[in-house]
């Protein structure tokens, strides 16, 4: 059963692609960035929202395939796990549940991060909370053999949030960041079902070609 809109939602895209500022935002782009906006009523995401070169097409292709999504909090994978079922099923793991205790010196969600890192190396990988796991996905980059399908980094708050998502932007990984310190669960859950829409929307176009 294809996922559906609920009426309201396309009301809101209305009233977002009413008061939306001149932007240069492909159409694809712009898909995620008003998901984001309807999210969280706020229309600065459009001025915070950065795409790397083919970040969407590669999230499609591998949507498509299964692929699993890992989320940094449990709060994140709620947000993403109607879609996911609705679409493609895709596998969804909260690396903070994965880490019963944390490792010395770090956070269980950082803890739980660098596990699912050596287990789903090539999985989707969602920030939307937790910087120390953002910075920890980082640093593991440097030297890894296999990378990330995407990275979405969208933690939110004050400290070492800026720092990993500029840690973020220097690596060569697929990638949709929300720059400064704004970001959250609501936004990166966003992000998501708003690429989970656009595969499903491609998948099955091209199977009525």
């Amino acid at each position: 059963m294809p996922p559906t809109i609920h009426p309201i939602l396309r009301q809101s895209f209305a009233v977002i692609d009413e008061e939306m500022e001149e932007h240069s935002f492909s159409a694809d782009e712009y898909a995620v960035v008003r998901r984001v906006i309807h999210s969280t009523a706020d229309f600065e995401f459009q001025h915070l929202l950065r795409f790397s070169p083919r970040a969407i097409e590669d999230a499609i292709a591998t949507l498509t395939q299964g692929i699993p999504i890992i989320t940094d909090v449990e709060m994140v994978a709620r947000g993403i796990q109607r879609l996911a079922k609705d679409t493609f099923n895709n596998p969804i793991v909260a690396a903070v549940t994965t880490a019963p205790v944390a490792a010395p010196g770090k956070t269980r969600t950082e803890t739980g991060l660098l596990h699912c890192l050596q287990q789903y190396p090539t999985a989707i990988y969602v920030i939307g909370n937790a910087p120390t796991a953002l910075l920890a996905l980082c640093q593991h980059l440097e030297t890894a053999s296999a990378l990330p399908s995407l990275v979405v980094g969208a933690p939110v708050g004050f400290i070492s949030v800026m720092e990993s998502k500029a840690a973020l932007a220097l690596q060569t990984v697929s990638q949709i960041r929300i720059e400064g310190r704004k970001g959250g669960s609501p936004a990166a859950s966003a992000i998501m079902n708003a690429l989970m829409m656009l595969a499903w929307d491609r998948h099955h176009s091209s199977a009525l070609s």
